[in-house]
């Protein structure tokens, strides 16, 4: 059987894995990691395995339609993310009508949200895959028209839609192809960028899972879970060392667990064997603000470069609602250490929030000055189906609207989506431009990021991505 993985095409270049599928202010690509991965656990399994990226190819709709007809898989693979699947049926409607023969399944994050939905709303796709799908493809395929034994699939049967229990949560990680090697064979590593990062770079998980509640996240409502599943140290390092070894040309990993520092034991094992194996690594990831000093010296001294951390608010009021579980003293005091190791930092702040208004969305400037990432990103929350914010914003008629083809502006850029009392959409777009500008532009930050990259590898990042930005400035201040 012969599987074609389709990271579907769109009209700029959008990054479907990202907890923020949009056209990036800063030029950011992500690797289909999703993808990626199943593809790996299918071609391990024997199947005869294809991966295009559609979006790195700048492809048509039209042009991926034909290329699956001369393909001829039996099976195609795609993910459908909340503010592209209005065009994303578009393009499977197309495939269909080129292309009958082949089964279409989806899955991602807005597919495994809205299952039914997405049947009723597009008669091209077969089947849904929900939540993890690396084994569920080949189960699938075995299970031919009898589909009522594999579980995480919604699917229609004799005219209805139907649902299949939700699969247990994937626990043997080590059992998963490096996805490193599936990049080498289907992609070329230059396509993809991430602004905080040295390129080339590549993007792998450690882990699956999270258990932390922040009610504005998605992924861990979809596609990871609460439930946290850790490779083995040994089989993690191994395909760090097969990147070191085979992979010379990457500059930089940087490993996509939802925070991987969850098990800060494991975290401090991991860093002890990079070092007993000589691997000189450049890494980063992501973290939680009330990682510990000690542990940020050892992951320091074993390559890693940059953490990304959500501050999300400088409101404590604000981190309660929304269930971050974090103090704004760990904040700082996580801020004060990295400065302390010369780690560089990418912080995250929304504003919108459940519990902002307008005087604590000042607080969360304020508090970015305080904290000075290296890196600072100010955006509007987003209520994606599946999460709590989400149901809140609906419950409390702030919902602008469901109607998914206007998620993203002409440019590419997710739209505020919620009305406040305190504001519209318009100003909470407003606030957040406004707030970027004084971050940015402030003379302080200019001379201090300068200072901070003097070596040509970090020059060259910084100017590339804020190039990338300072256009996308330009162009919203035109409109």
């Amino acid at each position: 059987m012969k599987i074609l993985f389709l990271n579907l095409p769109y009209r700029f270049e959008i990054s479907r894995a990202s907890r923020w599928p949009e056209k990036t202010k800063s030029g950011t690509l992500y690797y289909p990691y999703w993808l990626c991965y199943a593809a790996g656990m299918c071609m391990k399994q024997g199947f005869d395995v294809d991966v295009v990226d559609c979006i790195t190819k700048k492809m048509t709709q039209e042009q991926t339609a034909e290329l699956t007809a001369e393909k001829a898989p039996d099976y195609i693979m795609c993910e459908l993310t909340t503010p592209t699947c209005t065009y994303d049926y578009q393009t499977l409607q197309l495939i269909r009508s080129k292309y009958p023969a082949g089964k279409i399944l989806v899955g991602g994050t807005h597919a495994t949200a809205l299952p039914e939905q997405v049947l009723r709303e597009c008669a091209a796709v077969d089947v849904v895959v929900r939540q993890e799908y690396d084994y569920t493809i080949g189960e699938i395929i075995h299970a031919g028209d009898q589909l009522d034994a594999v579980h995480g699939i919604t699917y229609r049967k004799e005219g209805e839609i139907v649902s299949t229990p939700d699969r247990e949560w994937l626990t043997d990680m080590d059992d998963f192809p490096f996805v490193s090697q599936v990049y080498e064979k289907f992609l070329d590593v230059n396509d993809y960028d991430y602004a905080l990062a040295q390129s080339p770079m590549v993007q792998i998980f450690s882990a699956r899972g999270c258990p932390f509640r922040c009610n504005f996240c998605s992924y861990p409502e979809t596609m990871g879970g609460r439930f946290v599943r850790k490779r083995s140290v040994t089989n993690f390092v191994d395909e760090l060392q097969y990147i070191h070894d085979k992979m010379p040309y990457i500059k930089e990993i940087f490993i996509e667990d939802d925070t991987f520092t969850v098990d800060k034991k494991r975290t401090e094992a991991i860093c002890d064997e990079i070092q007993r194996r000589g691997l000189h690594l450049i890494w980063s990831c992501n973290v939680r603000a009330d990682l510990p000093y000690d542990l940020m010296q050892k992951m320091k001294s074993a390559g890693c470069r940059l953490l990304v951390v959500g501050y999300e608010s400088g409101s404590q009021k604000v981190l309660d609602e929304t269930q971050k579980g974090i103090r704004l003293e760990q904040s700082l005091e996580f801020a004060k250490n990295t400065k302390k190791l010369k780690l560089k930092v990418f912080g995250c702040f929304m504003i919108g929030l459940k519990g902002d208004d307008r005087s604590t969305i000042e607080e969360t400037f304020q508090f970015a000055k305080k904290v000075y990432p290296d890196m600072c990103f100010f955006q509007q929350a987003v209520p994606f189906p599946g999460t709590g914010f989400y149901r809140w914003v609906k419950e409390k008629g702030y919902l602008r609207t469901e109607d998914y083809s206007q998620w993203l502006n002409q440019d590419g850029y997710l739209d505020c989506l919620v009305d406040y009392p305190y504001a519209s959409h318009e100003e909470i777009e407003k606030l957040r431009d406004h707030l970027m500008s004084r971050y940015y532009f402030s003379f302080t930050y200019i001379v201090k990021t300068f200072l901070r990259n003097l070596s040509w590898q970090e020059l060259k990042r910084v100017t590339r991505a804020g190039v990338t930005y300072l256009a996308f400035r330009i162009k919203s201040v035109r409109r």
